[in-house]
């Protein structure tokens, strides 16, 4: 079945998502660099952020303190494997004129939530994501666009109108990866 999202879909539920969790989002941001100085526990919280949004595109609004279950654990090896593949893959892909990196870092997008929200192993991901985000590439880079292109401009104004902005983009970022996810993604099986 083909999926359908406009730029304006996501645009709109970025906002939405994001206004919806602000407070929470917010909290957690906290919670996750209070917890910077602990080992252990930070893994687990850090891989909580970066994959929050797969909680967020089933449409519940999360409690801080999602970000302390020790589900975030159990995939720790290839949640590693997954970000560190994707990392020199882009790495290498912006050596040849930095636009390959853009492209693969969006056709990657999808991969660390994948393997953690999913279960499917670190290769695997990063290959489901590329087939998932094809013909939906501009969208997210649009998207992302028009959300950050506000904190330049207002940083043009007045530096501290920029970090009020900045402070909400958290959340509207947080909100596109939640609907990109939600939509192409929320039919994927989970694997055992």
């Amino acid at each position: 079945m083909e999926k359908k999202f406009t730029f304006s879909d996501a645009l709109s539920n970025a906002y939405q998502i994001g206004i919806k969790n602000i407070l929470s989002l917010i909290g957690a941001i906290i919670l996750w660099i209070l917890t910077i100085w602990i080992p252990y526990i930070n893994v687990g919280t850090t891989i909580a952020i970066v994959t929050i949004p797969a909680s967020l595109s089933r449409g519940k609004v999360i409690s801080p303190t999602e970000i302390f279950n020790k589900r975030y654990l159990k995939n720790m090896g290839d949640f590693f494997l997954v970000t560190a593949l994707r990392g020199i893959g882009v790495y290498i892909a912006f050596l040849f004129m930095i636009i390959p990196g853009i492209v693969l870092s969006l056709a990657w997008s999808l991969a660390v939530l994948l393997v953690v929200d999913k279960g499917i192993n670190a290769n695997k991901s990063l290959n489901l994501s590329n087939k998932l985000t094809y013909g939906y590439k501009w969208i997210i880079f649009g998207a992302q666009i028009v959300l950050i292109l506000p904190l330049f401009i207002l940083g043009l104004i007045h530096p501290i109108v920029a970090a009020l902005y900045g402070i909400l983009l958290v959340p509207f970022m947080l909100g596109l990866k939640a609907y990109v996810y939600g939509q192409l993604a929320g039919e994927v099986a989970e694997e055992e």
